[in-house]
C-alpha cells in the first residue's frame, strides 16, 4: 500500500521543537565559556538561518520559492510494508517514509535548498561543507547548482574511496570534492602529521570546512546535520507523515530513524512529539551503530563539534571531538556528536535511543529489499533492523503494534559494501569502553552559565 499526498499539501511551514520542550535548551557557548550571540555566527551562516538557529517560534513560514523546488520530488510517499510484515509472520503493521525519492536519494535537499536559498539572499558566492556517505555533499552539490552557487566539499577519506559514485553526483552537478584530511588546511595537516593515512572523519571535515570559511568573506558554511536550522528544515517528512496516517485512519506507537548527528531522526520524530507534548502515548527512537554509540555510551557533555575546536561548544551527547571511528559502511552516522536538541530529549528521558551492530543492520537491508523492492542505504538499514527487532518482539508477545521509520535513502550508490556483506567481509565493531572513557578526559573544561 502506498499512501499519497497532493503537491499542493507540502506543507507550509517547518515546524520548530523549542516550541514545546519542557525545557529551554542548553546555551551555545564560545572558546570564553560565554554564550555565543547571533551576530558571532554571521561569518559563517546568512541571516536567515542565524534566525532559525535561535528560534523559539513554533512554525517557520517555508519560502515560497524552496516550496516549488521541494515540488520535484514531494510529498514523499508513504509506503505500508505488507510483503516484509508477511515475511516476518508479526501482527504489527510496518510503515516506512520513503526518502529515497529525491534527486540525491536521500532525505538531505530538505535542508540543503533551504539553506542555498537563504544563502543566495544574502548574496553569498559559495558554499563549503563536509560529508561523511555523500549524500549531504551531493544534495548541496544540487541546491548550489540550483541557485547558482559555486560549492566545495570536504569528503571523509573512507567513503571518498568506498564511494566513488557519490563522488561523481557531486562532480556532476559542478561541485569541487577533496577527500579529508587534505593538505588544503592547517587542519587537515595537523591531522596528516599525526596519522599519514588517517581513514578522516566528519570532525575532520567539518574543521577543514570551516577553516574555508573563516578565511573567505564570499564564501559560507553549510551543514547537512546537527544544528538545529537543518533539523527544524527536516520535519517536512514528519508533518508530511501525520498528513498520510491521517488520510488512512491509522497513527504509529513507535517511531524509528537512523541517527548519525540528528537530521534525520529530527525530521521524522519532531513533528509527533508535538502529539507527546499533548499527551499523546508514542515512543520515539534514534538509532545508531554500535561502533559510533554516541547516545547509548557517550558522555552528556559540552564539546567542539569539530576535531580542531573552530566550532563553538555545545551541550550534546559525545564521543569526543577526537573521536576517530572506524570504517564502517554506514558513512553519514559516523560522527562523534549528537544534535543538542536531540541529546537534551535523550538525557531527559522523552525519547530513546538504541546501538545495533554492522552485520545485523545488513541482514535486515537485504530481508527489506528481498520482500519491498527497496535497496536502502546503510544508514537506513539501522532503522529497519531496531523495526524488525520490534516487529519479532510483537510475533511473541502477539501485540499489534503500529511501527513507522524513515527510510532517508537508497543504497544505489552503496553496493560495494553489500557486495562486501554478502562476500563475508564485513564485521562487527563495538567501540572500547575504555575509548569512551578516556575521551571524558579530553573534553573542554567549561562550566555551563547560570
Amino acid at each position: 500500500m502506498k499512501v499519497l499526498l497532493e503537491e499542493n499539501e507540502i506543507p507550509e511551514h517547518w515546524y520548530n521543537i523549542v516550541a514545546d520542550m519542557p525545557n529551554p535548551p542548553h546555551a551555545v557557548l564560545g572558546p570564553d565559556g560565554n554564550p555565543v550571540t547571533p551576530e558571532a555566527l554571521a561569518p559563517l551562516f546568512p541571516a536567515g538561518v542565524i534566525e532559525q538557529e535561535v528560534s523559539a517560534e513554533r512554525w517557520i513560514p517555508i519560502p515560497q520559492e524552496v516550496r516549488e523546488i521541494y515540488r520535484l520530488w514531494r510529498p514523499s510517499p508513504l509506503h505500508r510494508a505488507t510483503r516484509l510484515e508477511a515475511a516476518l509472520g508479526t501482527p504489527a503493521k510496518i510503515y516506512y517514509k520513503n526518502e529515497g525519492v529525491s534527486p540525491a536519494g536521500s532525505h538531505k535537499p530538505n535542508s540543503a535548498v533551504a539553506q542555498a536559498y537563504y544563502n543566495k539572499q544574502d548574496g553569498t558566492k559559495k558554499l563549503v561543507t563536509e560529508t561523511g556517505a555523500g549524500q549531504w555533499g551531493s544534495s548541496l552539490a544540487l541546491a548550489g547548482q540550483m541557485f547558482g552557487l559555486e560549492v566545495l566539499v570536504y569528503m571523509v577519506k573512507i567513503s571518498y574511496e568506498q564511494k566513488p559514485f557519490r563522488r561523481s553526483m557531486m562532480q556532476t552537478w559542478g561541485a569541487n570534492v577533496v577527500a579529508s584530511p587534505s593538505t588544503d588546511t592547517q587542519a587537515g595537516r595537523d591531522v596528516l602529521a599525526k596519522d599519514p593515512d588517517s581513514n578522516g572523519s566528519l570532525g575532520v571535515a567539518i574543521s577543514e570546512a570551516v577553516e574555508i570559511a573563516a578565511q573567505n568573506d564570499d564564501t559560507n558554511y553549510a551543514l547537512g546535520s546537527v544544528l538545529n536550522h537543518v533539523l527544524l528544515h527536516q520535519t517536512v517528512i514528519g508533518l508530511e507523515a501525520k498528513k498520510q496516517f491521517e488520510k488512512v485512519g491509522d497513527y504509529p506507537d513507535m517511531i524509528f530513524a537512523p541517527c548519525g548527528g540528528g537530521s534525520n531522526f529530527g525530521g521524522v520524530a519532531f513533528p509527533f512529539f508535538a502529539d507527546m507534548a499533548s499527551g499523546k502515548s508514542l515512543r520515539l527512537v534514534a538509532v545508531e551503530p554500535a561502533s559510533c554509540p554516541t547516545l547509548t555510551r557517550g558522555h552528556f557533555a559540552y564539546d567542539f563539534g569539530d576535531v580542531a575546536g573552530l566550532t563553538p561548544l555545545t551541550k550534546m551527547y559525545t564521543l569526543g571531538h577526537d573521536f576517530m571511528p572506524p570504517g564502517i559502511h554506514a558513512g553519514g552516522l559516523r560522527y562523534h556528536g549528537d544534535s543538542a536538541l536531540v541529546s537534551q530529549l535523550y538525557n531527559e528521558k522523552l525519547i530513546e535511543a538504541q546501538a545495533v551492530n554492522q552485520l545485523e543492520t545488513f541482514e535486515a537491508g537485504v530481508e527489506f529489499a528481498r520482500q519491498e523492492g527497496i535497496v536502502p542505504a546503510p544508514e537506513s538499514n539501522h532503522a529497519i533492523a531496531a523495526v524488525i527487532r520490534e516487529a519479532l518482539a510483537c510475533k511473541e508477545s502477539g501485540e499489534a503494534k503500529t511501527l513507522f521509520f524513515n527510510l532517508s535513502g537508497h543504497g544505489h550508490f552503496d553496493m560495494a559494501s553489500y557486495d562486501r556483506y554478502l562476500a563475508g567481509e564485513l564485521t562487527d565493531y563495538d567501540y572500547p569502553e575504555e575509548e569512551i572513557q578516556a575521551a571524558l578526559d579530553r573534553l573542554p573544561k567549561v562550566d555551563e552559565p547560570v
